[in-house]
């Protein structure tokens, strides 16, 4: 195999290749990234059985061949090379990397030993991917992060034919959002697909396809395998689907609540902030919303108290609520509007607050259009 590429080009795509891998893993071959030359270009493609990444590029091909490299090491070597075009060639088990007047051997890893990528079905549809990237961003920051459940460290993707929702929690809190989706027509209103994604791997995707247009979505089942595959740009990333029932959080949102309030978003974020330095860890911070505004008290160690009111426009009853400040911050920091809707939901005990629910706020007075909500658990303990 011999070849000559464009060194910013080749560095995009191996580190694209390598960005999903695993950082250890117990069979070293899948740490390995696969280089396919043929015709006018390469494909660059990495796989651990569980996630996979494939991407296109341009490149002169002296010699077809295949090679199969280990991935983080190429992708620190190309990262790292000369403004020069890379040559790169492969005599028996060695792969020979130049670039200007630096030169790389490397071992080459045995091909016949690597496992085949998966195959994409056909599309399911496709999102637009500033929003698709927005939405994953708002709602990945709530799933959890204990493999215990594996079921709730996913994020949950329900298809419509017009729309598609993202849904996460990890317990103590849900995030919802929902974006355009065309379906092609293919399927009907009340035919919802499902698919539930690693959420770290749903990142990655948000962050990589963010600025590509448009990201092309197929949802597939083979051999008892179920798998998502994104699209975009000549680089593809499939996912093995997360096997459970995800718990049906929809209906622990409210239709309608009478109590809430408004108040502008960068002062709350700016005011938890401050106020929190003196919680010691996992303490929550009491939030007192009257009619005069909002005040935020952290009772933290012996040695330190913290309090600071802001403006706050109340609607309803004056409410006393105790949260985790992470966690609310993780809300309100996907809050799109300079505003922020935070209501109280009731619980059958007139003494225990029922989760708040966070959405946006175009003004003080109007509710934000943002289909964007997050549904927080109030911390009981402290009151």
């Amino acid at each position: 195999m011999k070849f000559q590429v464009n060194r910013d080009v080749f560095s995009e795509a191996v580190s694209f290749a390598v960005k999903l891998l695993p950082q250890r893993t117990t069979l070293p071959i899948l740490s390995g990234v696969l280089i396919q030359a043929e015709g006018d270009g390469l494909v660059l493609s990495s796989f651990d059985y569980e996630v996979s990444s494939r991407t296109e590029i341009q490149a002169d091909v002296e010699e077809p061949g295949t090679v199969l490299v280990s991935g983080r090491l190429l992708a620190e070597i190309a990262g790292r090379l000369p403004n020069a075009p890379v040559r790169v060639s492969t005599e028996e088990s060695r792969i020979s990397v130049t670039c200007g007047s630096a030169s790389f051997t490397l071992l080459s890893m045995p091909v016949e030993e690597y496992p085949s990528i998966p195959e994409i079905g056909e599309q399911t549809g496709v999102v637009p991917a500033e929003e698709f990237a927005s939405a994953v961003a708002q709602v990945a920051v709530a799933a959890s992060r204990d493999d215990v459940t594996p079921v709730i460290t996913g994020v949950q993707l329900e298809v419509r034919e017009t729309n598609l929702s993202l849904v996460a929690t990890d317990r103590y809190r849900v995030a919802i959002r929902e974006i355009e989706w065309d379906g092609g027509g293919v399927a009907g209103e009340s035919d919802a697909t499902t698919a539930l994604v690693p959420a770290r791997t749903l990142q990655e995707v948000g962050k990589t396809f963010g600025h590509s247009g448009t990201i092309s979505v197929a949802i597939t089942s083979r051999d008892d395998r179920e798998l998502i595959a994104f699209s975009a740009d000549r680089k593809t990333v499939t996912s093995l689907l997360i096997k459970g029932n995800f718990p049906p959080v929809r209906r622990l949102f409210p239709e309608t609540v009478d109590n809430y309030a408004v108040m502008n978003t960068a002062e709350l974020i700016e005011a938890t902030r401050r106020v929190a330095l003196v919680l010691e860890r996992e303490a929550a911070l009491r939030y007192s919303f009257t009619a005069d505004g909002l005040t935020l008290e952290a009772i933290g160690s012996e040695q330190a108290q913290a309090s600071e009111s802001i403006d706050a426009i109340l609607t309803g009853d004056d409410t006393v609520v105790s949260l985790k400040p992470q966690f609310l911050l993780d809300g309100l920091q996907a809050v799109p509007s300079e505003f922020v809707r935070i209501s109280f939901t009731k619980t059958e005990n007139p003494n225990k607050p029922g989760p708040v629910l966070i959405t946006s706020q175009t003004s003080r007075e109007q509710a934000g259009a943002d289909s964007y909500r997050y549904l927080l658990q109030p911390n009981l303990l402290l009151r």
